[in-house]
């Protein structure tokens, strides 16, 4: 697998589990999981949109799974295969 590749699954698997999360009634936008790790709101954009070159480090893809409460294996798993 490319890195490509890897990016666009990881991508797709942030939006996925941060639209399923729900606490108190309230849905995670990418505006508070940007604030939640400490990056703007335009980088989840791109990792979301598969618009980002760059790919996503692993110290943020942690503290993602934190805050999605699932594991870094489902983020990186890909479904499609």
């Amino acid at each position: 697998m490319n890195q490509e590749k890897l990016n666009y699954i990881i991508g797709k698997n942030i939006k996925k589990y941060r639209n399923l999360y729900n606490q108190n009634g309230q849905k995670m936008t990418q505006e508070k999981l940007a604030e939640l790790i400490n990056v703007s709101a335009s980088h989840i954009r791109s990792l979301e949109s598969n618009k980002t070159k760059k790919g996503i480090s692993i110290p943020n893809l942690y503290k993602i799974s934190v805050v999605l409460k699932v594991s870094i294996q489902k983020l990186i798993e890909n479904k499609d295969d």
